[in-house]
């Protein structure tokens, strides 16, 4: 450990080491069992005697705030009563406070990203126990050798020209969305894409549409930016165009499998949407987060190849076909925007890891994320399909399932009855996660269950949804109220 002295003068030496050490540990920097530097190697690096190290630390010792172990050392032992802590400068009166802006931006507690179901039925995880990871382990090891690595230094913000070129047929084939490495960012996940295109085209007080219900940190990601965000009510087709906002910059959406409800933006609308963006000089985004995952029908064309205007600015990720930690996505663009998005991407980030974009790069081209989406959405669809068996069955007079046959999740609303947030409380008490349909709002609305099916077990799903129907019995049981019988 290099712990930071400082000493000035040359008058007790070793008791200004020792309140320096004191300060670390009561306000929390060194903390239990931490050992401290070997008093020769302390004595060395501040150009003092061995024995005025000794010093301090023998009135540490004495004081109880570290203890001396015969052939190991001295170690840090404990921070001491509460009454004697001091806090750091950093947990006192704030000198320096945020932008109001913060203020407003919500960030789930802690607890939420610990917390793991033992019946995982959120949206957007991915099954993780299928993923290739020796296969994944092969090429992050050749990734990281000498001859991949290069000199050392930065890589294009842009990203890898190789990957992007990937990235760009793989769309092109899967998606039929026509670019170049030239069109291509390489970002931290769609989120990071998202925040470059908010950082190239949005000014404070700019308008942004995007729909409701509809991804939290989307619209906390431009509320961050400085923008006015506005939900706009979706229908069975999609997000109503007759409710967008004028002066809008930006809208956003999820077109192929909106999020959360999961139906697709029909033909009509789609084309409904470019027609009043070219009309009014707004960009649209275009979110494709999981729609590699299909299990019925035939796809829509992309909002992006139905674009003659330009105006369209595809995002993806590989997030879900992959891992989520891997924080790998791409942003492509139209062209009078791609230097633009690079100089963000350079200025924020610099560039995305070069080992993972290696490594990405030989998954793609050896055919290995084909192989793995294909095998992926044999096992999803079996999900898929059982949840929405049960949904129209045993839950036919409580839920009612939103059509989707692509992606990581299916919806249901609820019936006026069915309080679905209170059943999402009572089926995590049962060991089941799962969100409401409220959990994604703006605005107050109808309510229902998002049903996740890429992090539970195939065998799993019939008692998820078990406990899930006695949870609801429950609440509805719960809402009853009680009544006298009267003889």
């Amino acid at each position: 450990m290099d712990l930071h002295i400082t000493l000035t003068g040359r008058g007790d030496l070793g008791g200004q080491i020792y309140r320096q050490i004191k300060a670390a540990v009561l306000d929390g920097r060194l903390t239990p069992g931490q050992p401290l530097p070997p008093s020769r190697e302390m004595a060395r690096r501040l150009a003092v005697s061995r024995n005025t190290v000794t010093v301090g630390y023998d009135r540490l010792v004495a004081e109880g705030l570290a203890e001396s172990r015969v052939g190991a050392g001295v170690f840090v032992r404990a921070a001491g009563p509460a009454s004697q802590r001091r806090p750091s400068a950093a947990t006192g009166v704030p000198a320096v406070r945020p932008s109001p802006l913060w203020a407003n931006i919500t960030v789930p507690d802690p607890e939420f990203f610990s917390y793991t179901p033992h019946f995982d039925l959120r949206p957007g995880i991915p099954d993780v126990r299928l993923f290739p990871f020796e296969t994944w382990r092969r090429l992050t090891a050749l990734a990281y050798r000498a001859s991949s690595i290069g000199s050392g230094m930065p890589i294009d913000p842009a990203g890898l020209v190789e990957l992007r070129a990937a990235i760009a047929r793989h769309i092109g084939v899967s998606r039929a969305v026509r670019v170049t490495a030239e069109n291509i960012i390489v970002t931290q996940g769609i989120q990071q894409a998202l925040d470059l295109v908010g950082r190239v085209l949005l000014r404070p007080g700019d308008r942004v549409a995007i729909e409701n219900p509809c991804y939290p940190l989307v619209r906390e990601l431009f509320r961050s930016l400085g923008a006015e965000v506005v939900g706009v009510d979706v229908d069975a087709e999609g997000m109503r165009i007759d409710l967008l906002p004028d002066r809008t910059r930006i809208v956003y959406v999820s077109p192929s499998h909106q999020f959360p409800l999961g139906m697709p933006m029909s033909l009509e609308r789609r084309r409904a949407l470019l027609e009043w963006a070219r009309d009014r000089d707004v960009v649209v985004i275009e979110d494709d987060y999981d729609t590699e995952f299909r299990y019925a029908g035939r796809p829509l064309p992309p909002l992006h190849s139905l674009d003659s205007a330009g105006r369209v600015i595809y995002v993806g990720t590989f997030s879900k076909v992959m891992l989520p930690v891997l924080r790998v996505g791409f942003v492509a663009a139209p062209a009078p925007l791609w230097a633009a998005l690079r100089a963000a991407k350079y200025v924020t980030d610099w560039h995305s890891p070069q080992p993972v974009q290696v490594a990405l790069l030989g998954f793609i081209e050896e055919g290995l994320l084909a192989k793995h989406i294909r095998r992926m959405r044999r096992e999803y669809q079996v999900r898929h399909d059982r949840i929405v068996e049960l949904l129209t069955t045993r839950f036919a007079e409580s839920l009612t399932v939103v059509p989707s046959a692509v992606g990581l999740h299916v919806s249901a609303w609820a019936e006026p009855h069915v309080d679905a947030a209170a059943v999402a409380v009572r089926a995590r008490a049962a060991g089941v996660g799962i969100f409401p349909i409220s959990r994604f709002r703006m605005t107050d609305g109808p309510d229902g269950l998002v049903f996740g099916y890429g992090a539970i077990a195939t065998a799993d799903v019939d008692r998820a949804l078990g406990l899930l129907h006695t949870a609801i019995e429950e609440n509805r049981t719960a809402a009853v109220p009680n009544r006298e019988i009267h003889a």
